[in-house]
């Protein structure tokens, strides 16, 4: 890269965000991470002093602070939401205005300023639950949002789709996976690193629903995707909609426990029977890898073991604290 270009980071701070932001860094991007700090900054301290990496405070909801943020820049990465359901299901008020109405913002100061490339974080929650349970869905399936997270990520989706169809932006919707895995922003309310955490502290690992299914995929691997489209030729990303992860990492919540008992033996797992799910959902994957070549780096039991490794090094002091949560 002859002269580094900015990417607007949205949500840099937060547990993918500040993944990205790095992987950007070495990349040898310019880098703006607007955030509001609801989990607070300590995830890009050691950024701070790095020759390319600017940090802004403030909301997306705020024209003013968007519009400064947008400014000069090549791309923007809008990862900014209230993520996960019981996030929304607490406050449905802020989802809205952040996830619709600050993602509508965003875009329009975007298309204002010049911005080529614009990239959204969406989510596999979208597909609700899969009509046939034989099959998998991708993505000319039917949407079937169950909550109020995923209503807010199809609805922005669509409204990215069209306007990038329709005047020339080059936008892009990303399907991610049910993320995992350590980041400088740490989450323990995430299936596969709440699982680890209940047995490596020696705790009984209660499960509901074992047999539904999620696809997975390593919050690197999501950072990756996302600098994989920044990076491709417009042609091929240009109102597309790419679901990211991999086809082999589709994974019911008991196959995740099997993967940990064999890395925790002594582990002891209760399974309590749920007989519906709104959501249920094999995905695949294919897409991303046939235009993108697009291929993870980690799977699930890599995921479990470096969790484990993190709690057998002693670095956390309290891991039930607050912080490792969105709620």
């Amino acid at each position: 890269m002859d002269a580094p270009q900015t990417i607007l980071v949205t949500g840099g701070a937060g547990y993918i965000g500040s993944v990205l932001v790095r992987l950007l860094l070495a990349r040898g991007w310019r880098v703006r991470v607007l955030d509001r700090l609801l989990a607070g900054g300590e995830s890009l301290l050691e950024l701070f002093d790095h020759e390319r990496f600017e940090f802004c405070r403030g909301d997306i909801r705020d024209p003013e602070t968007v519009a400064r943020a947008v400014a000069g820049c090549y791309g923007v990465a809008h990862l900014a939401a209230i993520v996960g359901d019981p996030a929304c299901r607490a406050q449905p008020e802020l989802a809205r205005s952040t996830n619709l109405d600050g993602s509508r913002l965003l875009l329009e100061a975007a298309r204002r300023a010049g911005v080529p490339r614009f990239i959204f974080a969406s989510t596999c929650s979208n597909y609700g639950k899969m009509p046939d349970p034989e099959q998998y869905v991708d993505e000319t399936s039917p949407l079937a949002p169950v909550s109020l997270y995923a209503e807010t990520k199809v609805a922005f989706e669509r409204e990215l789709i069209e306007c990038s169809r329709a005047d020339g932006l080059i936008g892009t919707a990303l399907r991610f996976a049910t993320v995992y895995g350590v980041s400088p922003r740490l989450r323990f309310d995430l299936t596969v690193n709440e699982f680890t955490r209940e047995l490596a502290l020696g705790r009984e690992l209660v499960i509901f629903g074992e047999h539904f299914w999620r696809p997975y995929c390593h919050v690197r691997d999501l950072a990756a995707a996302v600098l994989a489209v920044l990076e491709a030729d417009p042609a091929r990303v240009a109102g597309e909609v790419f679901n990211v992860g991999d086809t082999a990492e589709n994974y019911t919540k008991k196959m995740i426990a099997e993967a940990l008992l064999c890395q925790i033996p002594e582990g002891r797992i209760r399974y309590v029977h749920r007989t519906e799910d709104p959501r249920d959902y094999r995905v695949s994957f294919d897409k991303i890898r046939r235009v993108l070549g697009f291929q993870i780096s980690r799977r699930v039991p890599d995921g479990i073991a470096e969790v484990l490794r993190l709690f057998r090094s002693g670095l956390l002091s309290n891991p039930d604290a607050p912080q490792y949560a969105n709620v």
